[in-house]
This record gives structure tokens, sequence and C-alpha cells, in this order.
């Protein structure tokens, strides 16, 4: 049995070997240059960037309402 499914085991390894060399790949220096395009195109749209206004803040404090 260990033989066989050793033999198995082998030929997925080699299946998958085979498909990852079949994709088609991006330079580093490309995608990173992309990447920054992209973020450049979108900072003012990028709420860590440009805040968030405190009347569409979900998350800011609630006011306290009392009557003394």
């Amino acid at each position: 049995f260990s033989g066989s499914s050793s033999v198995a085991a082998m030929k997925k390894v080699v299946q998958q070997l085979r498909l990852e060399a079949g994709l088609n790949r991006v330079k580093v220096s490309q995608a990173a240059a992309d990447l920054k395009q992209f973020c450049l195109q979108n900072a003012q749209h990028d709420p860590l960037i440009t805040g968030v206004s405190s009347s569409t803040n979900p998350f800011r404090p609630q006011k306290v309402c009392s009557f003394l």
C-alpha cells in the first residue's frame, strides 16, 4: 500500500506543480507599481487617510442625556 500511495501522492504533487508552472506571473516591481497607483488613485476615499466625519461615524461616543 505504501508504494502505491506514495506514487499517487507524487502524481498529485507533479500535477499541482504543472498547474502552477502554467500560471502567468507578474514581476514584483510591476505589482508594486500597480499597487502604488491604485492607492494614490483611491486615497481620497480612504477613511484611514481622510478621516471620518463625526456625523457619519457609527463609532462616535454616544451623547449622554441626563435630566437633573
